[in-house]
């Protein structure tokens, strides 16, 4: 740190109780009394120098006693008119970036300029302010940090901005030209004279040197120097997207756990007003810092927008915030992990553990954006080089843009795809997330960008254990997101003993299991012996195909029971569509779930009712691996 010092004569203020003077053979004939302190000073070496103290002494009468002067609201108090009236008596004071800004205002305050005397105060201080503190990089950050003491007097004396603009102007500066850099947040100190020479000169070695010093700043001076070093052009956006994380790192840590201790405290004291208080301030550093988010996307991390957002929930911050916040996380969603996705619930109105609502709006507007343009551009905007080419290459070079466009879309949302499935597992465990919305973030990511169904198919699985009190309709309707056809053999085993599933969803995993081994040239086993009798039990030879299904029935069947299976390739029929449709009487209960009882006709019926198909496929159709009841 650079200082000055001003005077030579040796400090002879004394105090006594709440009574400042100064040793002197000349009794003193002045009483200056600044915040509660009083002074018996001599109205010679003030006056000489104090312009304002001039004008007060010159409008009182004279008097034989003591004149009493009264500075209410002294900039810097005592300390700073210590300072101020030592320079007048000529005795030894010393200038730092930590005082320089209240010595500046108390020195403007009481009028010590040039008008009165050569080589006054104000002059000095500015010299000392001009050729030192803003050519130091730690002198400026601690200069600028304790303007927020006396904000009004910085900004008219013109200190806070000067030493905004002297930050911004050496982060734009390559870092080998920038001197005195040591980091004022690891509170280093290395005093020097402000004409001597540095014993040591630290340089910046990464290109985010300066990020950890200026996150020292309160939020307002932040924004402001932020501002400047962004409107500069010249660092990169993830520089600033870093200086933002430390920034929030700094300020916003385990902000949960503050808040929460605030309300405790609200509660059970009066301190409700400053919980408040606190708060509130921490909503504004939080606001101000989404607005200084780079509009490039990458600049920060998915992580960081992600806990931004949960501070966001917590603090109740602005809702145009909260929607910024979500929209630049549905643009890098891809990045995300599913962790940062378990964002708390905090509405009163809601048990549910976890804000499903605001990820359902972040993948929304993920799967929404990657919409490719127009195939053609508007013919007005095409050059004389552009309408030359040929049409076929033009329509050639268009397929390729589109081509790689679509590439890196789908790419990008077959991640997410696995990251939503991964989320749905571990909101499935709260026993209050309804079925509605469990659903809802399901169906947000299309089928197609699901090449297997294996993770979705363990969230319904979660859920339905979560959940154990589903009646039959629940557990159908959140069945019917679930593509049998997808399941990996595992799955399809796990999924074949499920006691949870509806029965239907057992038979298809069953059919598409078979109807897989069949079309690979695998080994169909038979059918289990149960499952024979209880074809047999209602004449239905599985040697011979089965007729249509009748109309009559399927008019009967409610459409909530109606099941679609898709298409199964045969020798004969390249496509032919398998449609299972059956009618359970509501008393139904679990018991007739289980595979060694024979009370099944209409759902056997249904299923043996298939489209003609080769006679090995209907003899070994289902492969019961819930083989228990054979082997006893």
């Amino acid at each position: 740190m650079k200082f000055m010092k001003l005077g030579s004569r040796p400090d002879t203020f004394y105090s006594v109780e709440a009574l400042r003077s100064v040793s002197s053979d000349v009794s003193s004939d002045l009483i200056i009394q600044v915040n509660g302190s009083r002074y018996l000073l001599h109205k010679f070496p003030l006056l000489s120098k104090c312009l304002r103290l001039q004008r007060i002494c010159s409008e009182s009468p004279e008097t034989l006693q003591r004149q009493i002067i009264q500075l209410p609201d002294f900039p810097g108090g005592i300390e700073a008119f210590d300072l101020c009236a030592k320079f007048c008596y000529g005795i030894t004071i010393t200038l730092s970036a930590y005082n320089i800004v209240e010595v500046r205002c108390a020195a403007e305050y009481l009028q010590m300029t040039e008008d009165v005397e050569k080589g006054n105060l104000v002059y000095k201080v500015g010299v000392f302010f001009n050729s030192c503190i803003l050519h130091g990089w730690k002198d400026t950050i601690v200069t600028l940090q304790s303007t927020k003491t006396f904000p009004l007097w910085s900004e008219d004396l013109g200190i806070t901005s000067r030493c905004i603009e002297s930050i911004a102007s050496k982060v734009l500066t390559h870092p080998s030209k920038v001197s005195l850099l040591h980091s004022h947040s690891r509170r280093v100190r290395e005093d020097i004279s402000c004409n001597g020479a540095e014993s040591q000169r630290h340089r910046p070695t990464t290109k985010g040197w300066w990020a950890e010093d200026v996150a020292e700043l309160s939020i307002d001076l932040y924004w402001r120097t932020m501002i400047a070093i962004k409107s500069g052009g010249k660092i990169p956006c993830n520089l600033i997207g870093e200086a933002l994380r430390v920034y929030a790192s700094r300020w916003l840590p385990n902000i949960s756990g503050k808040v929460k201790a605030n309300k405790e405290a609200a509660a059970s004291s009066s301190d409700s007003d400053s919980a408040n208080e606190v708060t509130s301030k921490h909503r504004m550093l939080l606001e101000s810092i989404v607005s200084l988010l780079p509009s490039e996307t990458g600049a920060t991390s998915c992580s960081f927008l992600v806990k931004l957002l949960k501070a966001a929930n917590i603090l109740n911050a602005s809702s145009s915030s909260k929607m910024e916040l979500a929209r630049r996380i549905a643009l890098q969603l891809e990045d995300a992990r599913v962790s940062d996705l378990l964002i708390p619930c905090l509405a009163h109105s809601s048990d549910a553990l976890y804000d499903v609502d605001v990820v359902q709006s972040i993948l929304e507007q993920f799967m929404s954006q990657g919409q490719s343009p127009p195939t053609s551009p508007p013919r007005s905007k095409l050059g004389i080089e552009r309408r030359r080419r040929s049409r076929s290459a033009e329509i050639v070079d268009i397929e390729l843009q589109e081509a790689r466009r679509s590439s890196a879309s789908h790419s990008s949302k077959l991640k997410v795809a696995r990251i939503v499935d991964g989320y749905l597992q571990e909101i499935a465990r709260d026993i209050n997330l309804p079925l509605s919305k469990f659903i809802a973030i399901a169906e947000t990511i299309p089928n197609f960008l699901r090449p297997d169904h294996d993770d979705l198919y363990r969230a319904i699985d979660i859920y339905l254990k979560a959940h154990p009190n589903l009646n039959k309709s629940e557990r159908k309707k959140i069945c019917r997101i679930l593509d049998c056809k997808k399941l990996s053999v595992e799955a399809c085993m796990h999924a074949a003993q499920n006691e949870k599933l509806p029965l239907r969803v057992v038979v298809q995993v069953l059919f598409f299991k078979q109807a897989r081994a069949a079309a690979t040239g695998g080994k169909v086993t038979e059918l289990p012996s149960n499952i024979k009798a209880l074809l047999a039990a209602h004449n239905i030879d599985p040697s011979k195909p089965p007729g249509p299904l009748s109309t009559t029935t399927s008019s009967h069947i409610p459409a909530d029971d109606q099941w679609s299976m898709s298409v199964i390739k045969t020798p004969k029929s390249r496509t032919s569509t398998l449609r299972s449709k059956e009618a359970l009487d509501d008393d139904l209960d679990e018991n007739d779930m289980n595979f060694d009882g024979v009370r099944r006709p209409s759902m056997f019926k249904a299923f043996c009712a298939l489209p003609t198909r080769p006679k090995r496929m209907f003899n070994k159709l289902l492969s019961m691996n819930r083989s228990g009841s054979e082997k006893n």
